[in-house]
């Protein structure tokens, strides 16, 4: 059987252009972590990609154990994704003014035949192995994010601010409004490994889920 590679077949999902796009996002599973804080900082995030990495290649490797779960298939893992919102207003001008004050959840994508079965035996395996992680904000959920506009920013994280300028304005001209709300938020998606790769390198889809103007 072929190896799944979500680098070329889910091009659309995770490789954009730098001018926008509009995408209908399909029903996905994921495991999340849900917390808050600078993630240069945050234990919390220290915490949430030791459990998001540690699930994730659980599952994966299981064939070399010979004990992969039904529906098994050979892919790559998927990217580090993130959703991001504040109680305040951080974003003033496009820029976030102070990072402490985030709340995210970050998650990546499982290939399809990941069940919730498949999950709670991953996550079994992985207190076992790490007992000391935090546990009580990991969680198994399909989530659809349905009709969005997207685009790729290429450099720094901090220099995000023209690239999300860009995607709102293009959701105006399109006719659409953003559509940001407790569900739907603020989505990144990170191609890259930040400690290896060079900011002005560094690939990152921007999402915006969006809807039609009433």
């Amino acid at each position: 059987m072929r190896k799944v590679d979500y680098k070329k077949d889910f091009k659309e999902l995770y490789f954009p252009k730098t001018e926008p796009m509009i995408i209908d996002v399909p029903e996905m599973i994921y495991i999340m972590v849900d917390g808050e804080g600078d993630p240069n900082t945050s234990k919390d995030y220290k915490n949430a990609m030791e459990i998001l990495y540690g699930l994730s290649y659980i599952i994966k490797m299981s064939v070399k154990k010979n004990e992969q779960p039904e529906g098994y298939y050979e892919y790559t893992i998927f990217p580090l994704e993130g959703l991001w919102w504040s109680d305040e207003d951080i974003f003033k001008n496009y820029k976030v003014t102070d990072k402490n004050k985030f709340k995210w959840t970050s998650m990546i994508r499982q290939p399809e035949f990941v069940t919730k079965e498949v999950y709670d035996w991953a996550l079994d395996k992985l207190k076992a192995k790490k007992p000391n992680l935090d546990y009580s904000k990991v969680r198994y959920e399909k989530f659809k994010e349905g009709l969005c506009a997207q685009l790729m920013h290429i450099g720094s994280y901090d220099n995000e601010g023209p690239s999300v300028k860009k995607l709102e304005e293009f959701i105006k001209e399109k006719g659409y409004e953003t559509d940001i709300n407790d569900i739907r938020k603020h989505h990144e998606i990170y191609l890259n490994n930040p400690l290896t790769t060079k900011k002005e390198n560094l690939k990152t889809v921007i999402r915006h889920p969006i809807k039609n103007k009433d």
